[in-house]
């Protein structure tokens, strides 16, 4: 069996995007193909054909190779709730809490399940494409490491390291690498790739050459800046730092940033609308007077993000939103939240306690050590809808008699208040339903809903690895691959 593993100069050098493209490039070529990545930190996250949970960005992937997305792919997943505490996920299932002080310990004994589920993928498919996490120059955290070198050297995964030029640095950054690593590790180290190039390439090629000579490795190619990233489901919450890009004469969607926001990719499928501007408004900033539809996002600490939006005075500016009689819609946390009471008595997302949410669902919630992973479908605003749910505690109350959405199973979800313009719903991707986008749309007046997500996924899918195909020698990393052991 081959496997190739992508490692990074740094977090955010485009890692994930390229294994997804890599992954539809082998795919194009008729092999059976399954993404890997044996530790990642993310509040993005998607329930699993297995009922577990995985990063968004391994779901993403898989949807790459064409499978169903599987626990195994992502069987360690941290999930930051506290500055320094993050949920532990194994193979799909909370397994308590890991925190910063435990954190290079904790780790150390979760290789054998990291390396148990990639041998179960790699006996499933003709190659694994494993990517790595944030990078290997992080010498200090290399004891215990799992998600780097760890899992390179233990699995006998040979590594190509990516630089992205569009940061600046390049040069330095794979060099530097290089010079850092200990012997060991650098001997894992096959060659190296050039991500986010904007321009000719041939203005680099002193550059490349450069990296060759003073890294002893040899290069794969130079990859162009992707423009069909922005049609993906967006995977970290680096993205949420970059200032938002207002365009006028479009109706405004506002979603404030919590700290501790997750699942914020459930709004990517409105960028494809042509009549929405989407807005994410980051601490400092009002949310706009003249937003058109609110959304409150999905949370990993609910009570701390929910103090953090009264902290910002965004509290103040969804209730004059409110008055206006303009709609608003909570989404998972952002769902508990607009009700009238969150309690944590079992201290489950952090201290135990219990505080007055917004009021404007006659609803309340009370988080539990049970965590709800199910992939559901229904009908939801007079429109089919298919996702799943990911959450821990219920919610109860009066405006549930007039739930957001029935499941086919004959369950209820959410709660609508009696005026109809505030909803809230359990239920991730709701948005990716065409049907329902252009229903909540047509609440704000906008004729919407036109274009299929999961369709403008798949074409950006292939347009990438159209462009990796162009650019890089993928013969001679299939070849590398098959030098795994």
């Amino acid at each position: 069996m081959s496997a190739v593993m992508l490692q990074g100069t740094g977090s955010d050098v485009g890692k994930s995007v390229l294994v997804a493209g890599l992954c539809r490039a082998f795919v194009r070529r008729g092999l059976a193909v399954r993404p890997f990545k044996p530790q990642n930190m993310s509040n993005n996250a998607a329930v699993t054909v297995d009922g577990g949970e995985i990063g968004r960005a391994q779901a993403l992937q898989a949807i790459a190779c064409r499978v169903e997305p599987h626990s195994d792919m992502n069987p360690v997943l941290l999930k930051p709730q506290a500055d320094r505490t993050s949920q532990l996920v194994v193979h799909g299932r909370v397994r308590g809490t890991l925190g910063s002080a435990d954190f290079r310990e904790g780790r150390r004994p979760l290789l054998d399940e990291v390396l148990a589920s990639y041998r179960r993928l790699r006996d499933q498919c003709d190659i694994v494409v494993v990517e790595g996490a944030g990078s290997p120059a992080e010498i200090n955290l290399r004891a215990g490491d799992i998600a780097n070198m760890g899992f390179a050297r233990a699995a006998g995964v040979p590594v190509v390291l990516v630089g992205d030029i569009d940061r600046g640095g390049v040069i330095a950054a794979v060099v530097g690498t290089r010079a850092v690593l200990d012997p060991a590790d650098a001997a894992m180290v096959r060659g190296f790739l050039i991500n986010k190039f904007r321009g000719d390439p041939a203005l680099f090629e002193d550059g490349y050459r450069q990296i060759e000579a003073l890294s002893g490795w040899r290069g794969f190619g130079v990859v162009p800046w992707l423009t069909a990233t922005a049609r993906l489901p967006s995977e970290d919450a680096v993205v949420l730092e970059r200032d938002a890009h207002r365009e006028e004469g479009r109706s405004l969607v506002a979603c404030p940033i919590l700290p501790r926001i997750s699942n914020f990719d459930d709004l990517d499928p409105l960028k494809l609308e042509p009549g929405i501007e989407l807005v994410m408004i980051p601490p400092g900033r009002p949310i706009p007077a003249e937003a058109a539809l609110i959304v409150l996002p999905g949370s990993k600490a609910t009570i701390a993000d929910l103090a953090a939006l009264r902290a910002e005075g965004w509290d103040i500016d969804i209730l004059a939103h409110h008055r206006r009689s303009r709609p608003i819609l909570g989404l998972c946390g952002g769902y508990q939240m607009l009700g009238r009471r969150v309690a944590d008595p079992d201290g489950i997302e952090g201290p135990s306690g219990a505080v007055d949410g917004l009021g404007l669902l006659d609803v309340e919630t009370r988080l539990s050590p049970a965590k709800t992973l199910r992939q559901v479908q229904g009908q939801a605003l007079d429109a089919r809808f298919d996702g799943y749910e990911m959450h821990v505690g219920e919610t109860e109350g009066p405006d549930r008699r007039r739930p957001f959405a029935r499941f086919d199973d004959g369950r209820t979800d959410g709660a609508v208040d009696a005026g109809g313009t505030v909803m809230g719903s359990y239920v991730h991707g709701l948005l990716a339903n065409a049907g329902l986008r252009r229903a909540l749309l047509a609440r704000i007046g906008v004729n919407g809903g036109g274009r299929d997500y999961a369709a403008s996924v798949d074409a950006a899918l292939d347009a990438i690895a159209e462009e990796m195909e162009r650019h890089l020698d993928i013969d001679a990393l299939a070849a590398l691959a098959s030098t795994a052991t």
